[in-house]
């Protein structure tokens, strides 16, 4: 039987609580509610969810213990994650934990930190249709999907993506406008994997397409932590005489 993923969906949990925004009748229990019901309908996966709000943001250190794999979702508060918290989320990626930010967690300090560019970029919001291109059909978070999936509305991200090199690139994404952007973008980070994954603007339903949400739960499969030795590092006796 294989091993049960611990997986932690993150939500800032902001533009929901507003009555007068979009994500408000879209997701009206939140945006982390949306993912995790479906990450629940898998049986390897033990889904929690966690909030800005909550103490310590809901990631505690017995939370971050016992997560496999975080989603990451924020935008208007950004800065409201404390330094703290953020490093020991790092700390956890550096030591195995898989980290998946999705649309605006481009900006998220924890992402930057793993990246450490600007991870800065263009955008758009005008409603208008995105088409991502799988370019890597052989990579496991493509599995179920075929040549592209199309979103009719979305707001748009373009190039220049200010981000390291991808280890590894599945998508990319072409909008009505014109712009192209690499969407879905892999690092390792230690003994941690990263995916940035870019659909998911709070207006529209994007996290109750089919498609986003097979590449999510496909990417939670990516990214859980292999059960491999921890690497040793300083100081070491010989394993051989000398």
């Amino acid at each position: 039987m294989s091993k049960v993923i611990r997986v932690t969906v993150w939500n800032e949990f902001r533009h929901e609580k507003h009555a007068d925004h979009p994500a408000s009748k879209i997701y009206p229990n939140g945006m982390h509610e949306a993912i995790a019901s479906h990450l629940r309908k898998q049986p390897d996966m033990d889904v929690r969810t966690a909030t800005l709000d909550e103490p310590e943001h809901g990631l505690t250190d017995e939370m971050l213990a016992n997560t496999d794999v975080m989603t990451w979702w924020g935008h208007m508060a950004h800065g409201e994650v404390s330094d703290s918290v953020v490093e020991k989320v790092v700390a956890r990626v550096l030591d195995g934990m898989g980290l998946i930010p999705m649309h605006s967690g481009h900006f998220s300090k924890v992402f930057k930190r793993l990246m450490g560019t600007t991870c800065n970029l263009k955008w758009r919001e005008a409603a208008e249709k995105e088409r991502l291109w799988v370019i890597d059909p052989s990579h496991p978070i493509a599995d179920g999907l075929g040549e592209y999936f199309e979103l009719p509305e979305t707001e748009m991200y373009g190039e220049r993506f200010d981000i390291p090199q991808p280890d590894e690139l599945v998508f990319i994404s072409w909008f009505q406008g014109g712009e192209v952007f690499r969407s879905g973008c892999c690092w390792h980070r230690g003994r941690g994997k990263v995916f940035y994954f870019r659909p998911g603007h709070e207006s529209y339903p994007i996290y109750k397409d089919a498609n986003v949400l097979k590449v999510i739960e496909n990417a939670v499969r990516w990214a859980a932590p292999p059960n491999t030795a921890h690497p040793t590092f300083g100081n070491v006796k010989p394993l051989e005489k000398l």
